[in-house]
């Protein structure tokens, strides 16, 4: 029975969080992810219905309109939260898909939960999903959902959107369940993703591991009458306005000039924004650092950096480590560089609200995104956006996709810590001509190229392929189609 929705996301976690208030009161703050960041202007604009689990293991709340968005919670048990989503998804895709940074651990138990959850997703989004309405599937922990709401509902418009790389097929065909990944897939219209490299490495995994013709962009399904699915590339974005009007507030710039206060007024302001995760490469960004400290080329009274580590995934072995480690490396580079006036690193474990990220980035002269793999870094463009000034020098990994769009920063294989170090050295001694000039350069594509551009390239990518003639044969294809293989 369809819905009353013509516009679903369907992603692992709702666009808002629960809070508990001090009187005992239960409600939802707007969650402070990406993807919500991306996401929460078209849906508001478009009134549409977003499916996702709510945050918490038990039974889920009942669906609940918040910020804008029709909510629609959706239930994990404790178990399916340790072998869903900190098992497959985290400790087995994840690493899988950034290069194998950590190792991945294949547990049969683990894919069960996937697909069973994944069953679960795909049956409340065609519950909500009106008479040929559109489906926007995200990201790797959803990857089996298009497949199955094509099952379902044949009448759909169904997209997905990876927001994480999609490796090699060199690296991919590790994966002992990586055919049932590749048919869940193609059971999206358009499958998405942040680069273009990204997308090649998919048209190969669907050539290589289910030997399927693919030409392009475009993968054909001759079992399904010859339906198509394209995968193409659609860098994701932020909401540039918002953030460049939030920058540009009084009190904003007041804060930034007291948080420079606060450290003792130095030089230079180094700034390093990032969830604890192993692919951001903040070891590496420190190791450049206390190099450059031991080494003379930068003092603690010309220079300091703060280092800003989101809590991620804290019940994960390799991120427990990475906090031990991360938090040793700072304590040791302050013991040996700190004096009485002058901090050399400071280290936030905590997350902040937008208004105090804008003022941290207006504070911040130097930039640094070392991710050792990143889909996009949309950190990096909040940046940009956040620079109303024209002052400041982004340092970027070239292993992220913003490196794709934002030509203008100062390109780094955080893998070389000298080229590294050099690089930020760069950074502090650059004339402030030569940075406006960059920083106008990257205002202009971040600006051209915003979250609405994003969405809405896709959204219209997809209702185009999805009236060409191929796409007729979708409903007698979908009742014929095969099992995922559990």
């Amino acid at each position: 029975m369809a819905g009353d929705y013509d516009l679903v996301v369907v992603a692992n976690r709702l666009p808002v969080d629960r809070v508990e208030e001090p009187d005992g009161s239960t409600s939802w703050r707007r969650s402070p992810g990406g993807l919500v960041t991306a996401l929460e202007p078209v849906m508001q604009r478009e009134d549409g219905a977003w499916v996702g689990w709510a945050g918490a293991a038990g039974d889920p709340p009942e669906p609940f309109d918040a910020e804008g968005v029709r909510c629609v919670p959706i239930g994990l048990s404790a178990e399916e939260v340790e072998d869903y989503y900190e098992g497959f998804s985290n400790g087995t895709l994840w690493p899988l898909y950034h290069d194998v940074i950590v190792a991945p651990g294949y547990h049969r138990s683990w894919w069960e939960a996937y697909v069973r959850v994944n069953e679960r997703f795909a049956a409340a989004a065609a519950e909500q999903a009106a008479e040929g309405a559109t489906v926007w599937v995200q990201d790797y922990q959803l990857q089996l959902v298009p497949r199955m709401l094509r099952r379902r509902r044949p009448d759909l418009s169904i997209g997905f959107f990876n927001h994480i790389p999609f490796p090699p097929f060199e690296i991919f065909a590790q994966l002992p369940w990586r055919k049932a990944i590749i048919d869940g897939l193609l059971g999206a219209d358009l499958v998405g993703f942040q680069r273009a490299a990204d997308a090649s490495n998919f048209a190969r995994a669907c050539r290589r591991a289910s030997n399927l013709p693919a030409r392009s962009s475009r993968i054909r399904l001759d079992a399904e009458d010859g339906r198509e699915v394209r995968a193409a590339s659609f860098p994701i974005s932020i909401d540039f306005g918002a953030l460049d009007e939030l920058a540009q507030r009084e009190d904003i710039k007041a804060r930034a000039a007291e948080i420079r206060r606060d450290l003792g007024n130095p030089e230079h302001v180094l700034l390093g924004v990032d969830r604890l995760d192993y692919t951001k490469g903040i070891l590496h960004r420190l190791k450049a650092f206390e190099e450059l400290l031991d080494d003379g080329k930068v003092s603690v009274e010309e220079a300091a950096l703060i280092q800003v580590a989101t809590p991620s995934r804290e019940r994960v072995e390799q991120y427990i480590q990475l906090r031990q480690d991360v938090e040793v490396t700072v304590g040791r580079i302050n013991g040996t560089h700190g004096t009485i006036g002058n901090t050399a690193v400071h280290y936030l474990h905590h997350s902040y609200g937008k208004e105090e990220m804008a003022a941290l980035f207006l504070a911040a002269d130097v930039m640094l995104v070392t991710a050792l793999r990143d889909g996009m870094n949309l950190v990096a463009k909040e940046y940009v956006a956040s620079r109303h000034d024209e002052r400041g020098v982004l340092v970027l990994s070239e292993f992220t996709g913003a490196a794709d769009e934002l030509g203008q920063a100062l390109m780094v294989n955080p893998h070389d810590i000298d080229g590294l170090k050099d690089t930020v050295v760069r950074a502090l001694r650059m004339s402030p001509r030569e940075a406006g000039r960059r920083m106008r350069a990257l205002r202009r594509r971040v600006g051209d190229h915003d979250v609405q551009r994003w969405a809405a390239s896709f959204l219209q990518a997809l209702a185009e392929h999805h009236r060409t003639p191929a796409s007729a044969s979708v409903a007698r294809a979908a009742d014929a189609g095969q099992e995922d293989g559990a």
